[in-house]
This record gives C-alpha cells, structure tokens and sequence, in this order.
C-alpha cells in the first residue's frame, strides 16, 4: 500500500498526464481572407490592439535566465520539472467559470504563454510535507493583466470546482505580497484519490512576466504559506533579467 505522500504524487502525475493526452482541439489554425475592395480607411483601425498590448514578452531563454537557481536560494534545493508535468492543453473545468484556477495548476492560462519554465524548490531544513512549485510564464504585457485580473475574479467568486475528475473546494482569496507589478493569491483544498490536501497559490506580475508560487502541504491541515523568501528572490531576479 502506497504512503499517503505517494499516492497524493501519483495522483498529480496522473493528472498531468490528462492534460497531456486530451484531446489537442481548439488551436486556432484556420484563417479568414477578407476583401480590401472599398474598405481604404480600415486598416488605420487595424493598428489599436498593438499599441495596447505594452512589454513584449520575454524570450525562453531569457526566462531560464530569470528563474532561480539554488544559487539565489540559501537552505533551497531547486530541480528541473519534467516537461510532461507542464503540458500545452487545457482540460475544461466544472463550472467554467474556475477554468483559470483549474489552468494554473498545470501552468496555463488563457491567453496561452508564448513560453514557460518551472522548477521544484524544496527546504534542506523544513520537516513539514510541502511541495513547492515555482513557473515563469511569458506573456505579452497585456495578457498578463488580463491572466490576474481572471485569477482575482475567480478565487473570489469560485468556491468550488471539479477538474480533471479531482474536486476543489474551500477556493477563497488571501493576502497577496506587495511585490511586482501586481499580486493575487489564494488557498484552496484538493480532493485527491480521497486525501484532502491545502494549496496555496501566489501569481506575482512583473512587466509581461508573470511568476507562479505553488505550495501543496501534503500532510497538514492548513493551507500551506508560499515563503517570501523565495517569492522575493524570483520576483528580484525577474527584474534584473528583464
């Protein structure tokens, strides 16, 4: 019989592997011709959504540049997460109105990141069980906003949800750092397999980039705290590269 720990990550892997194997629909491949026959004044028009969009995102390499490293991180160690782990599609959520929630726990958002990085951070001194996730997500500046501003909406408004045949309860907004740009944070609690988990979320907005704190307390009963100490040296580091 599997120790609670392991079943709990077990049943993240099988929900990373859901996403992974849904179904791909829903790229927008398809394009529209339209007719410049009568229409001279439209294009001028055409040119407003590029003067709203800001900062421009950063680059994939510019975002492994920027994610922290066990250097920036005294008492951390920082791993490489697998890439399956962070997979490209999104699985619908129930209701639909907790589908950003239901993405940030895979990396994703709506409107996609042009490029992402994530890395596990774990305390060489903390005895409790907490896992704790830390992505980077390039977006045009724009897009970020509007990915925290769904974010703030949804953990006030979405109490509960179901997502990947897992259910999520308790969803409610806490004190966000002041950091960046722009801060949200929420806790809510994780029905896996069973076993009732805490989580604790904090999305932090630098410029386009926007920086995602993930901590799991796998055997508590209270919502895990995502450490400033390691939110305020991505957030530093984030600055530096940008």
């Amino acid at each position: 019989m599997k120790s609670v720990p392991g079943r709990v990550l077990v049943g993240i892997g099988v929900m990373a592997a859901l996403a992974a194997t849904a179904a791909c629909g829903g790229q927008d491949t398809g394009s529209e011709s339209k007719s410049d026959s009568g229409s001279s004044k439209k294009p001028a028009a055409a040119a407003k959504p590029a003067v709203e969009e800001g900062l421009k995102p950063l680059t994939e390499a510019q975002l492994t540049k920027a994610v922290i490293t066990k250097a920036d991180l005294k008492g951390y160690r920082v791993g490489d997460t697998p890439d399956d782990e962070i997979p490209e599609v999104s699985v619908p959520a129930n209701p639909a109105k907790c589908q950003a929630l239901a993405d940030m726990f895979l990396l994703g958002t709506e409107p996609d990141a042009t490029a992402r990085v994530s890395r596990s951070v774990t305390s060489l001194t903390a005895t409790d069980a907490t896992v704790l996730r830390v992505g980077l997500l390039a977006q045009k500046e724009a897009d970020a906003k509007k990915v925290v501003a769904d974010l703030r909406t949804q953990s006030g408004t979405c109490g509960s949800y179901e997502h990947t045949d897992y259910h999520y309860t308790g969803v409610k907004p806490v004190k966000a750092p002041a950091l960046g740009d722009e801060a949200v944070s929420y806790t809510m609690t994780s029905d896996i397999d069973g076993t009732k988990i805490p989580v604790t979320y904090t999305v932090v907005r630098s410029g386009s980039t926007l920086a995602v704190f993930y901590a799991m307390n796998i055997l508590g009963e209270k919502a895990p705290e995502v450490p400033a100490s390691v939110v305020e040296a991505q957030v530093t580091k984030i600055k530096k590269t940008a």
